[in-house]
């Protein structure tokens, strides 16, 4: 089992706050939004004497409700097509324990989430990756190249769209390029949307639920985390049209027997959200994105595609190896007494000494933060450059 990236070099930011240090956490996409407050006093105002195990798939009513909330974004989904989850890592887990079987192949488009990895090594399955370009913003591989890596293995694609890590969008075309190899391949199609609803520029999210034909293929994985900043609440879902795919993950969820019930009842009360939450914050994030691209852009030899979603950029850096940089900028280095935490993008790559100068930002800091931390990694790379040529001396 791989050691986080986004969480592995923790001993070393933690040792640089001990030492006085601030340190701002870029590693993590942990968003510092506040969580609907009606999310947060259902929790506060519980009546109940028992705290009991709920359905296996989530409590009947929260399943309802969050497929009412598809429905109003015209997405087709019955209450009988969600199962609530603990976390959306859950839904991973149950999708490809239920399609596959020791030895079976997913293939990603890398970088990809680190965790993914981690879901199919606990399941036994291989993750295949097929490599996308910083060069044009991380764009979907050519569909050719996906069918070079099909083989008697392969038994399911998974993409995160937006994506993290990078922040890609993918376009209607895209998925329905995906879509087509899927159907004649005969493959499942594992589609994580849970940054649907951060997407800047006017640009729209297209869902994998909207595909014609492939009901009998499709999983779509979501969560509560970061579209109402509930991160630690541990709820996420699963939804699919194929009956048999749903009963066969239920027993899985059977096994654990219940999501949690304290973050079922936020998230179900976190679904009365009023619209002006998300356009408050989507102009919040956007104006974020904007200030470190811009930030970054401007540092010698850093190359920072502009993210159509999410919060997260994967980041070109002049160094040889990221891993290296990132642990020295919490042990070594300090600017007016900051630093900075990264996580090395090597660990969002399957395919070895990918990425080893890339590391990926999570944008989830305020304004302030984030040019107090953009100056830090400017400086940072200059102090680094010179302890590099010194050591060549």
């Amino acid at each position: 089992m791989p050691a986080s990236p986004i969480r592995k070099l923790v001993p070393y930011s933690e040792a640089a706050k001990k030492k006085g240090r601030i340190v701002y956490h870029l590693n993590i996409g942990q968003p510092d939004i506040a969580t609907p407050q009606g999310a947060l006093d259902a929790v506060k105002n519980i009546q109940t004497k028992v705290i009991e195990y709920s359905h296996s798939a989530g409590n009947e009513s929260y399943r309802k409700k969050l497929a009412a909330y598809y429905q109003k974004l015209g997405l087709p989904v019955k209450p009988e097509e969600v199962m609530i989850t603990t976390g959306g890592s859950e839904a991973l887990l149950f999708s490809i324990m239920s399609c596959l079987d020791e030895g079976d192949e997913i293939i990603v488009p890398e970088p990809f989430y680190a965790n993914y990895n981690s879901f199919a090594l606990t399941s036994g399955a291989k993750i295949v990756p097929i490599t996308a370009s910083i060069k044009n913003g991380f764009a979907l591989p050519p569909i050719n190249e996906f069918e070079k890596k099909i083989t008697s293995k392969t038994k399911a694609i998974l993409i995160c769209n937006p994506s993290n890590p990078t922040g890609y969008l993918y376009t209607q075309q895209e998925l329905e390029l995906l879509r087509d190899m899927v159907i004649k391949h005969d493959l499942y199609f594992f589609a994580d949307e849970v940054y649907r609803e951060f997407v800047y520029d006017g640009r729209v999210h297209y869902s994998t639920l909207l595909l014609e034909g492939i009901d009998e293929h499709l999983v779509m994985v979501d969560s509560i985390s970061k579209r109402y900043s509930m991160c630690g609440a541990r709820v996420g879902a699963v939804v699919t049209r194929n009956k048999e795919l749903y009963n066969t993950m239920l027993k899985f969820a059977q096994a654990r027997l219940s999501p949690p019930s304290f973050g079922q009842i936020a998230g179900e009360a976190a679904l009365e959200t009023p619209q002006s939450y998300f356009d408050e914050v989507i102009t919040e994030y956007k104006k974020r994105r904007d200030i470190t691209v811009e930030l970054l852009s401007k540092i010698p030899g850093v190359v920072c595609p502009t993210p159509g979603g999410a919060f997260y950029t994967v980041v070109q850096l002049p160094v040889q190896d990221a891993d290296e940089f990132c642990q020295w900028m919490l042990s070594d280095f300090e600017y007016e007494n900051q630093t900075v935490m990264m996580a090395p993008a090597s660990g969002f790559y399957a395919t070895k000494g990918l990425g080893k100068n890339e590391v990926r930002i999570a944008y989830v800091l305020n304004e302030e933060s984030l040019r107090k931390a953009m100056e830090c990694l400017k400086v940072g790379l200059l102090a680094y450059a010179k302890v590099k040529q010194a050591s060549l001396v």
